[in-house]
């Protein structure tokens, strides 16, 4: 199968193919199991056997359960239960209750309350030793076991009972199932009861320690507190004495505040005015003289005034100009009037101007006064914060240092009141173990069950893993994929009165399963050859002991029923023929033909019943593998092949020696013989590879030797000789020792 699964990796198969090959595939393990059932049903009843007393000798263990309710949201009678009990959600709290009940602790406390150190299912002192210790013991071989310590049956106690507690949270509840194993059923359900009692007990136990030892902190803590109190409250008292603080806290705050916003609003005003001042100041600095067309000039009510009775004077100029003379005492008095109008503006203009610089400095000198009194009262402001601050630091602590005391003085009443008043416990037991009427184990239908399967699973995995394992050839199939080869046929293994006689086998059965297997054979040798005229057949395998001679002598005796035959004996090593068919053994044969020492005629010999001619091999020979290379070797063969009209050579085996690859230079084909079930197939390919090397026309494999009664379950289609096609050979011993002394003698030509 190697080397169709490396063909199929490089190459693969089409659908339809490959579907055949995986079927083909199952069919081979299908076929390995059937070969090997009985040895696989009897593995299983035997490992289903020792299960079964293995079972039978097992102490019963009974299973006790116990289902206890944890209160998550209980009520609390005092809330001093937050100080000790633990966070988390309820989940949290329910698997850490969880692992409380399967703690070490607990089971410490049920094993000394129950006192199971000295119970007899857990006590190791009075435990049987084992078989092997016992005997060793009562032949006196090796130390006498020192009885165990204290604490080392304690520890075996702690350990045996932990194995045998199992706690089982329930997932979408608040019920926890305590479960122990003991083979006494009543001690299993009073070990799990007292689990659940030990733990709620236990619970309420370390409450009230806790409680306790809560309440004698707080009181340590309250003296301490107290102190811390008085001592901050004495500071603050100092503190307000030194600076002469009586609840100046926002009084003093809040007119240092007011005064500073009106000097901040006053020094906007003043800024203001300034820059108004400042604006006209330097409008009249750049007005280069030009002072009446100024804006600030101009809206000056004096200036308009003046401006009205200058433009008066000089209508008035103008009209006396007009009507009087340069000198006429109007025309002068008009022209004093104007230079009069004209003085008084001029003198209002430098007024004006002299005003608006006043106000100028002015405007600064009050933008400075209000920014040093800003300045002032910030820094009284900052004083009275810095003020504040320390006294507002000094009110703090002791706010805090009496926000303390007074939660601490509440827990101690709290707790004071709770180690008086007992509190609600962890669980409660919902439904109190029972004893079980039946064992929880050993199951032992289930056991034999298990192992039963178990054992026909590993036996059929063995069954296909030596299937895998085995390297030799048993069938069509093994022949065509393994090899590469047709398969020519499959003979049976011949036991009996017919194992003792294969030579003439063909002759004395010929309606047995072997003859029909050497006719087919015969079939495909002549279908292979049809067009050669004369047909010359080399029979060889690759090591000895295959049935090669068998097979050749059939075969030429098949060939002989319709036509003529010669068989060669050409295994001059070690011939066979003559004694595989009750013939002369020390006759002329092929050897004395070739070396000349004897004619044709005399090397021949006739099987009685059959017109099959036999040429042995004769004389010894020291170097049979010259003489076949010889010219004269050549020209015998050649004439012999001429003589008949199909010529059977049983060869030498191909493996330890080269004379069957010289054999086939004087064949037109070759017949490979291979013992099923023994020749390893790595040898038969090499062998096979051999014939190759040298152009030898290898015409097919025949299956020889294989044990049709172990096979058919495994290669049904192929039956054995008792199978109904063929009847079983009647002919007895007797008879075939007779033929055989017939046969004995030479027979003429």
């Amino acid at each position: 199968m190697s080397t169709e699964i490396a063909l199929r990796k490089h190459y693969p198969l089409p659908a339809a193919e490959r579907q055949e090959a995986e079927i083909s595939d199952l069919v081979i393990y299908w076929r390995s199991i059937m070969k090997r059932k009985w040895a696989i049903l009897g593995i299983a009843i035997v490992v289903s056997t020792l299960a079964a007393l293995a079972a039978l000798n097992t102490t019963p263990i009974y299973h006790a359960t116990a289902t206890v309710l944890i209160e998550q949201n209980r009520a609390k009678l005092v809330s001093i239960e937050e100080v000790y009990s633990g966070g988390g959600n309820n989940r949290e709290h329910f698997e850490t209750q969880a692992d409380l009940l399967g703690s070490r602790a607990l089971a410490v406390k049920v094993i000394d309350k129950l006192n199971l150190t000295q119970h007899p299912e857990f006590d190791p002192r009075q435990a049987k030793p084992p078989f092997w210790r016992a005997m060793l013991e009562r032949f006196g071989v090796g130390e006498a076991s020192k009885p165990p310590s204290e604490q080392q049956i304690h520890s075996a106690v702690l350990n045996a009972f932990l194995n045998r507690t199992s706690i089982e949270p329930g997932r979408m509840s608040q019920l926890i199932r305590v479960s122990f194993d003991a083979a006494d059923p009543q001690l299993a359900a009073d070990i799990a009861n007292e689990l659940v009692q030990s733990y709620i007990d236990l619970d309420m136990e370390n409450r009230f320690n806790m409680t306790k030892r809560a309440s004698e902190w707080l009181k340590e803590r309250l003296s301490d507190l107290k102190v811390n109190l008085e001592q901050s409250e004495r500071a603050l008292q100092d503190y307000r004495e030194k600076e002469h603080m009586v609840q100046v806290q926002g009084l003093g705050q809040s007119g240092a505040a007011r005064q500073l916003e009106d000097l901040s609003r006053a020094l906007v005003e003043a800024r203001q005015r300034r820059a108004e001042a400042a604006s006209a100041y330097n409008l009249i600095k750049s007005s280069k003289g030009n002072l009446e067309t100024l804006p600030v000039i101009q809206r000056n009510p004096l200036m308009a005034r003046l401006k009205e009775f200058e433009a008066e004077s000089e209508r008035k100029y103008a009209e006396n100009l007009k009507r009087y003379g340069p000198q006429h005492p109007r025309m002068l008095e008009a022209e004093g009037d104007l230079r009069q109008a004209r003085e008084n503006t001029r003198r209002q203009i430098e007024t004006v101007v002299g005003s608006l610089a006043n106000e100028y400095e002015a405007a600064r000198a009050n933008e400075r006064a209000v920014e040093r009194s800003i300045a002032e009262a910030k820094g009284d402001v900052q004083g009275i914060n810095r003020k504040e601050f320390q006294l507002s630091a000094l009110e703090r602590q002791v706010a805090t240092n009496r926000q303390l005391y007074d939660t601490f003085l509440s827990r101690f009443k709290e707790t004071s009141t709770a180690g008086d008043v007992p509190s609600s416990p962890v669980a409660r037991i919902t439904d109190p173990a029972m004893t079980p009427d039946y064992p929880l184990k050993p199951k032992k239908t289930q056991i034999v069950l298990i192992a039963f399967v178990l054992a026909l699973c590993l036996g059929i995995v063995a069954a296909i893993f030596l299937e895998r394992l085995d390297n030799t050839l048993r069938s069509p199939e093994d022949v065509e994929d393994k090899l590469g080869q047709p398969m020519l046929a499959m003979l049976p293994l011949l036991t009996g009165d017919t194992g003792q006689y294969v030579g003439r086998h063909f002759l004395d059965h010929p309606k047995s399963l072997f003859s029909e297997g050497i006719r087919t054979a015969r079939t495909a040798v002549l279908l292979s050859s049809m067009n050669a005229h004369k047909k010359s057949l080399l029979v060889t395998s690759a090591v000895s002991d295959e049935g090669k001679t068998a097979i050749a002598v059939n075969l030429a005796l098949a060939h002989a029923q319709t036509q003529r035959v010669l068989l060669i004996d050409g295994d001059l090593r070690a011939p066979a023929v003559a004694q595989a068919l009750g013939l002369n053994p020390v006759a002329p044969g092929l050897v004395d033909l070739v070396t000349g020492s004897a004619n044709f005629r005399d090397c021949l010999q006739r099987v009685n019943g059959s017109s099959l001619y036999i040429m042995t091999a004769g004389s010894p020979i020291g170097d049979p593998l010259d003489l076949i290379l010889s010219a004269r070797f050549r020209h015998v063969m050649e004439a012999l092949s001429e003589a008949c009209d199909i010529m059977v050579i049983d060869s030498p085996p191909i493996h330890p020696v080269s004379d069957a690859a010289a054999l086939s230079k004087f064949a037109t084909g070759v017949v490979f013989v291979v013992k099923a079930d023994e020749t390893p197939k790595q040898l038969v390919r090499r062998s096979i590879q051999a014939l190759h090397s040298v152009n030898a026309k290898l015409l097919g494999v025949v299956l020889n030797q294989l044990d049709f009664s172990k096979v058919r379950p495994y290669y049904g289609s192929y039956g054995g000789e008792n199978d109904g096609y063929y009847p079983r050979p009647e002919k007895s011993l007797a008879h075939a020792k007779t033929v055989g002394s017939l046969t004995a003698t030479p027979q003429s030509t």
